[in-house]
């Protein structure tokens, strides 16, 4: 039987996995220290693997930066809690549109991010993500910087 307070720690888990989302769309970097542990180790795909909030946040900002509007889509949420830490699970349909001369061009994943967290002074912190890649359409060249 699932307590009250696990309840609890898992919409506190949904609300920062969601809260990542919205940072990417709102572009709101400073959103990320409520979402990234300092310490966050990320692999995004295989191809980007990152250790620290700050290179983390760097690489979001290289890809969203100059891109068009996106909008990252969660769902399917696996949570699981044991005291200080805790495992997530949820599939993301990340949409991405270009910008200016790109700006009929789009480019979507569809993935899982795969979480620990930790429970911070602070609230949870994704301390580990990994992203595993389903499927990919469109061009990864409408990603870049502002």
């Amino acid at each position: 039987m699932t307590t009250t307070d696990e309840l609890v720690q898992r919409i506190a888990i949904k609300d920062v996995l969601t809260r990542y989302a919205r940072a990417c769309d709102e572009r709101d970097w400073p959103a990320f220290d409520a979402v990234f542990a300092e310490t966050v180790s990320v692999n995004y795909g295989g191809e980007f693997e990152l250790d620290g909030r700050g290179a983390v946040v760097d690489l979001i900002r290289s890809m969203l930066g100059g891109c068009g509007p996106t909008q990252h889509l969660l769902g399917n949420f696996e949570i699981a809690v044991e005291g200080e830490h805790a495992c997530s699970a949820c599939y993301v349909r990340a949409a991405h549109a270009g910008l200016g001369d790109r700006s009929d061009s789009c480019y979507e994943v569809w993935a899982e991010y795969r979480d620990a967290l930790v429970l911070t002074s602070e609230g949870w912190r994704i301390a580990e993500r990994h992203m595993l890649v389903h499927k990919e359409v469109g061009s990864r060249d409408i990603l870049g910087p502002a």
